[in-house]
């Protein structure tokens, strides 16, 4: 960190100070630990206590007064429904906890800062313009690496940023936003219940290419995070939860990482997938590709494909996950955890004709050098009759890259021998997989595409009339895309509802979702 952000955190660490009562300020002082304060409880008929990082030691022999909490009551901003208030242009935040008749008895004074460097273990998974989950237990630095992250996306890679900042923690009290999220926008949210609907505002009104929140928590926000995600916005944002098991575990957010449903399989088809009849599987691609676990601030554990390591641990398997440790000396070791082991070369087998594969139900696709997270959202997009799978001798087809197709390799060998294809692709991107599964699945449907064009043009005419919301008919991600797309055109808001396969797009008038 440089002198002058040394000076700007201690500067913000006076101001905090300068509010809380004259004995707390010079005992505080008096410790030699400031550099390490994390935050000073002051509880009605309780003596004060500083919680620093290795500790926590009491302020005073004497306990706090009502003129006490009326004091730093006084010296900050209005305390909001979520009961939290802060000092204008710090990071500082206020809590308050209330008697049953409303009166203040306790404030938690927590200290903010804006860390500088915090990301820069990870900082290289920002640059493709992946969507981001962050998840570790509370205080371990979630919120300090979502700011340091909205400042990197915007300064350093020049990108459009719009932080929603339910609480003012990521951007700071006042109307002025805190330097530590650098050329980022901040929209404020008046009522936490009311954070969905300003995720929505801010991609309808402001044409962010990143969207940044804090602790998506309740079912109407993933409902939110996936129509922003559906348009094309970058999202990067905390949940609630520790680990992806947490968050699998959570009726309600698992719907960001598409869903969980039992399925009941075939007799046969449970035979060949040696599994039990009734199964866990994913419901749609998720919101989120990439899923970053905090185990304490220099241990990270990166979930690269979300999608793999869900479909992993449903079938009762270990994912694939990097470790990433920062050492003290600023180095970083990097580790891959249950990776399959690389497999030798060979010849490739034969290629299959286009015409082969358009007449087959649920075709079983083997990815060799192809991301599956990629691929899954492809067939998900197109509403293919696909799926992936992970081993060579239940698969229809081997979908592999070019460069990939001229080396020798195992998975090949084992291909030729069980008389399964392959096809070459040249790039490993969605629009190239979604090429693929056009030319080789048939998939795609023009007039249904037509008829979703028609069916929204109808119902924008009547919104605009009416003034009242509309619904459209359930449609697949990549058709309600466009709807999307044509709505926002029409100077209209929009937004998806609903579980998949009944998800909808909704067609606002003013944007009151």
């Amino acid at each position: 960190m440089t002198d002058d952000k040394i000076d700007k955190v201690m500067e913000d660490l006076a101001l905090l100070l300068s509010v809380l009562p004259i004995y707390i300020k010079e005992s505080l002082e008096k410790s030699g630990m400031i550099s390490d304060l994390v935050e000073v409880v002051m509880d009605l008929g309780r003596k004060p206590e500083a919680r620093f990082a290795s500790e926590i030691q009491q302020l005073s022999d004497n306990v706090v007064l009502r003129e006490d909490l009326d004091y730093v009551i006084s010296r900050i901003g209005c305390f909001g429904k979520d009961n939290r208030a802060g000092i204008e242009r710090t990071l500082h935040r206020i809590s308050a906890i209330r008697n049953r008749a409303g009166e203040i008895v306790g404030l938690t004074c927590r200290i903010g800062r804006a860390v500088y460097g915090t990301v820069d273990v990870v900082a290289d998974l920002l640059a493709d313009g992946r969507s981001i989950l962050l998840m570790g237990p509370p205080g371990v630095g979630k919120t300090t690496m979502l700011r340091e992250m909205a400042r990197i996306l915007s300064d350093h890679h020049k990108k459009r940023v719009v932080i929603v900042d339910t609480s003012n923690e990521i951007a700071g009290d006042g109307d002025i936003p805190h330097e530590g999220i650098g050329t980022a926008r901040r929209m404020q949210v008046g009522q936490p219940d009311l954070q969905h609907a300003v995720m929505i505002e801010a991609v309808e009104n402001h044409m962010p290419q990143v969207i940044v929140v804090d602790e998506i928590g309740v079912l109407e926000e993933a409902y939110a995070a996936r129509t922003i995600a559906e348009r094309g916005v970058q999202l990067v944002a905390t949940a609630h939860g520790n680990t992806l098991e947490n968050l699998m575990q959570n009726p309600t957010l698992s719907e960001l990482i598409g869903g969980i449903q039992a399925v009941t399989l075939s007799d046969e088809e449970a035979k060949r997938r040696r599994t039990q009849k009734t199964i866990l599987e994913r419901k749609a691609p998720p919101t989120f590709e990439l899923l970053i676990e905090i185990r304490d601030r220099s241990s990270f554990v990166i979930h690269e494909s979300l999608m793999a390591s869900v479909d992993a641990m449903l079938k009762g398997a270990e994912p694939e996950v990097q470790q990433r440790i920062r050492g003290k000396d600023g180095s970083v070791e990097v580790n891959i955890i249950n990776a399959e082991p690389e497999q030798p070369k060979h010849s490739s087998p034969y290629v299959i004709h286009p015409s082969a594969l358009k007449s087959m139900e649920n075709v079983r696709i083997f990815p060799y050098g192809v991301s599956r997270n990629r691929l899954e959202k492809a067939i998900y997009n197109q509403n293919a009759s696909a799926f992936v799978v992970r081993n060579v001798d239940e698969a229809d087809i081997i979908l592999t890259l070019k460069n990939h197709e001229k080396k020798e390799s195992k998975k090949f060998r084992e291909a030729e021998y069980l008389g399964v294809p392959v096809v070459v692709i040249r790039a490993n991107t969605v629009a190239q997989l979604e090429a693929f599964i056009r030319e080789y699945l048939g998939t795609g449907n023009p007039r249904e595409e037509e008829e979703a064009i028609e069916e929204t043009l109808q119902a924008i005419e009547k919104v605009k009339q009416s003034r009242k919301e509309y619904g459209l008919k359930a449609r697949i991600s990549s058709i309600r895309r466009l709807q999307h797309e044509l709505i926002g055109r029409n100077d209209l808001f929009s937004h998806s509802k609903g579980r998949e396969p009944n998800r909808r797009v909704y067609i606002y008038y003013n944007g009151n979702i």
